[in-house]
């Protein structure tokens, strides 16, 4: 099978590999012996709110200072 790659490095996967493989839509992207290899992968939904509390700045320090707070109120 032919994929070809455009002027802006893009590629479309044929349909009949697409469906031969688990609904994805990120997939790790890796350099095997000159090949490329393409994992699907599925990505967290727990990674996306650390990232926003990454960006926040918040830490797992004061996650776990708020949730303490919380729970010496009940």
């Amino acid at each position: 099978m032919l994929a070809k790659l455009t002027s802006k490095n893009q590629l479309t996967l044929p349909k009949s590999v697409v469906a031969a493989v688990p609904p994805t839509e990120y997939f790790e992207v890796e350099v095997v012996d000159g090949r490329i290899v393409l994992t699907p992968v599925r990505v967290q939904k727990a990674d996306a709110v650390r990232d926003k509390l990454a960006e926040l700045g918040i830490t797992e320090d004061d996650v776990a200072d708020a949730v303490a707070w919380v729970r010496g109120r009940e």
